[in-house]
């Protein structure tokens, strides 16, 4: 049994799975930077390693300073929380190699999936719908075209080794064809390493579903509902609810049975998150993350079960403890990313925390790594913070959000708190009716640099 956990992580998510591990009776460690001598998941710990500089890869990205961590400390498992080296298979393998634990899939899952043409391939063998598009890369211009042609406009290039929305160009008609497929191809080489590009239809009002999915590795798979990330800022997520308000109990119970059993066939193990566009009763694959995700308080919420002492539990080689027909979604479930960032432009804004104060009473959970005196660093990503709501139903869950940043308090830096104040006094937000676009064309047209 595993009897100390190297946390391969910082701030909130650090923090996460150390809370989970000392429930377990599990001892930990933390690795930290030496930016992060002072946070938060280094003074919860109980063993920390300074393993680099401020920069994280020299740091956090560093492999043979996390696996020097775990000889000095004896640690004999890693949870790499997300982001970082949490999708990494070759880290994974090195992991394996020196005989510790990785607490999440294997190297070969994470492989797979980290290639978004083999991982579509993959998907669609197991039957999983997708959305129309190449098979496989498109190795040029006029390839490009044809299937422009064959599927028409618009649609959308993407990087094969894509992701936080780098490499990724939509074409609405031939001649921006050229200019996309090219950019797209420029952006996959410079920031992944990889030019190559696939080709998929562009769906015009789609919602962002994501289904959640546990696997014992043994053959034995559960979905934990979806959850609805629709709200998103240049791809990226920042309101997140579960249950979706657009899906339907057969849909879910549908496309949760689809990708239970795909995930079972492959032995999967551990926490993966399918992510499908959904549009007019369809779902269309476009990605798994073989990790936790930041919007995993919202399921574990909404079906009262820990993700991470799960993931401990089957790392160790135990059965999970609860089987699909214990799942039943209780309430509603909402959070929002609070980023240190300077509205309206979203700039980064890391500094000092003169005053902290986090939100409580019924419903409300807070994942925050702040303190009093805290000081943000300039290193790493904006995000500070993930208020998380529950309530009875969709609209209590609402009431409660708004209630809950009322109390908030972050003093000293900007954050992202007016934002979600402005969104909930809209019309579309209470009721529910918005798309992955819904967000950007608000902003646009409320939080203009005057």
């Amino acid at each position: 049994m595993i009897e100390k956990i190297l946390v391969g992580n910082r701030g909130e998510i650090a923090l996460r799975v150390i809370r989970a591990a000392r429930e377990m009776g599990i001892q930990s460690v933390a690795v930290h930077s030496t930016a992060d001598a002072d946070a938060m998941h280094v003074r919860m710990a109980d063993e920390s390693v300074c393993i680099g500089p401020a920069p994280g890869t020299q740091s956090y990205l560093s492999i043979p300073a996390i696996i020097a961590a775990c000889e000095i400390t004896g640690a004999q498992a890693i949870h790499p929380g997300y982001g970082f080296l949490s999708e990494n298979a070759n880290f994974v393998q090195i992991v394996e190699d020196h005989g510790l634990t990785f607490i999440g899939p294997t190297a070969e899952h994470i492989r797979v999936m980290g290639d978004k043409i083999t991982a579509k391939d993959t998907m669609k063998s197991l039957g999983v719908p997708v959305v129309p598009g190449s098979d496989g890369g498109v190795p040029d211009v006029e390839a490009a075209l044809k299937i422009g042609e064959e599927f028409g406009y618009p649609v959308i290039i993407k990087a094969t080794a894509g992701g936080g929305g780098k490499g990724m160009k939509v074409a609405n008609n031939a001649d921006e064809m050229k200019s996309a497929f090219q950019t797209a191809r420029a952006e996959g080489k410079s920031n992944f390493g990889n030019d190559e590009v696939y080709i998929e239809k562009y769906l015009q009002k789609p919602r962002h579903i994501e289904i959640q999915v546990f696997g014992d590795g043994k053959g034995k798979a559960v979905h934990l509902g979806e959850r609805d990330c629709s709200l998103q800022r240049r791809h990226q997520k920042v309101f997140e609810e579960a249950p979706g308000p657009a899906i339907s109990p057969e849909e879910r119970a549908r496309i949760g049975q689809t990708c239970a059993e795909a995930v079972a066939r492959i032995n999967y193990i551990g926490a993966g998150t399918i992510e499908f566009l959904y549009e007019d009763g369809e779902f269309y694959f476009i990605e798994m993350n073989t990790r936790l995700q930041v919007e995993h308080p919202v399921t574990e919420a909404i079906f009262g079960v820990d993700l991470v002492r799960e993931q401990i539990r089957v790392a160790e080689g135990l059965p999970m403890s609860f089987s699909q027909d214990d799942l039943e979604i209780n309430g509603h479930a909402i959070e929002v990313r609070i980023n240190a960032e300077r509205l309206p432009n979203f700039a980064p804004c890391p500094g000092k925390i003169t005053q902290y104060h986090a939100p409580g009473g019924l419903g409300v959970r807070m994942d925050s790594a702040l303190y009093d005196g805290y000081s943000i660093p300039p290193y790493y990503d904006s995000l500070i913070g993930k208020l998380i709501v529950h309530g009875r139903d969709r609209p209590e869950a609402l009431a409660r959000l708004h209630r809950a940043l009322g109390e908030l308090i972050v003093d000293g830096i900007d954050t992202t708190i007016p934002l979600f104040d402005a969104l909930l006094a809209e019309p579309d937000i209470q009721s529910g009716d918005y798309s992955i676009h819904w967000l950007e064309r608000w902003l646009d047209a409320n939080m203009a640099e005057s």
